[in-house]
């Protein structure tokens, strides 16, 4: 059975696409393949997988999910499902740990080696959405301010923007801590708004329609977030309408190009440990594509200057 570990990252509509997978969960057991969701996976199942404060019983907590994984996943090849897919954004960390830091999953190498520990040699294949650094550090943001963090100051967005680490260092650090894995990066800019594209960019299956323009967590436009949150910290929120940004444009331009080295590292093969998800609604060209496409200005424009020039 092909157990797919769908990591987030957050803000690049995860909890969009487990809504969609959610409710069209029924369909896709038709076609053997079944999902964990976050009603699932926060309910218990991944307890004891990472360090954290317990009670002292004198169990192995660590054991103890190990066993309760492979009772699960045993359940479902019992039921004949041929493709698990597991989507949890929080397997590789979180948002405030993110702000907390002002780094890009710091850590992530350690969390997931103990989610490979904990699950065996039943992961086939880990999923990673990635988005451009502006856009993500801005939700990350909006969403936080929105939840009671405070508004970050000039030397705070600064402090992200010169973050040493970038998306290559998460897919790098992952790729150690689940070694022997398909380890595919799905960017947001074109998987973001297609939850059913990423389903078939992962599992090759014929994938639903329904409830995929579902749009959950989005970020909050400038005048509902200044409504949202104290005086005093809407006080320090821009005027005005539409979007937030927080950066500047030279920040800007360098998260963006920092992302754009990103994306060609993962065009250029990754090093070959991890592969860039292909669009499954793009064809490719064939091996003699159309000379038209290669072809600039007009059929006559040669034969009019040749009969202009004498």
């Amino acid at each position: 059975m092909k157990v797919i570990l769908h990591t987030g990252a957050h803000r690049c509509a995860t909890t969009s696409f487990q809504e969609y997978m959610r409710q069209n969960a029924d369909g896709l057991a038709k076609q053997r393949i079944g999902f964990w969701g976050p009603f699932r996976t926060r309910g218990g199942l991944f307890h004891g997988i990472q360090p954290g404060p317990a009670r002292v019983t004198g169990r192995d907590l660590a054991q103890r999910a190990r066993g309760r994984l492979q009772i699960q996943i045993a359940g479902c090849r019992e039921q004949g499902i041929h493709q698990l897919l597991i989507s949890e954004e929080n397997m590789i960390g979180s948002i405030r740990g993110n702000l907390r830091l002002g780094d890009l999953y710091n850590g992530v190498g350690e969390r997931m080696a103990r989610f490979s520990q904990a699950f065996g040699n039943a992961v086939t294949d880990v999923a990673l959405s990635i988005r451009s650094l502006d856009g993500y550090w801005t939700s990350a943001l909006a969403y936080a301010v929105a939840r009671g963090h405070r508004v970050p100051s000039p030397a705070q967005l600064d402090r992200l923007v010169q973050a040493p680490r970038s998306w290559r260092d998460v897919i790098t650090d992952i790729a150690c801590a689940v070694p022997d894995v398909r380890l595919h990066v799905l960017p947001f800019e074109t998987f973001g708004t297609r939850p059913e594209a990423q389903l078939t960019a992962l599992t090759g299956a014929e994938a639903p329609r329904t409830h995929a323009r579902v749009r959950l967590n989005a970020s909050l436009c400038l005048q509902d977030l200044r409504a949202s949150v104290p005086s005093s910290a809407a006080a320090k929120l821009p005027g005005g309408s539409g979007r937030w940004r927080p950066f500047d444009d030279a920040q800007t331009a360098r998260l963006r190009e920092a992302y754009a080295d990103d994306m060609m590292w993962l065009a250029a093969g990754a090093d070959g440990i991890a592969a860039l998800a292909h669009d499954p609604d793009k064809l490719a060209a064939g091996t003699n594509p159309p000379r038209i496409a290669l072809t600039r200005g007009r059929p006559d424009d040669k034969q009019r200057r040749m009969a202009g020039s004498g």
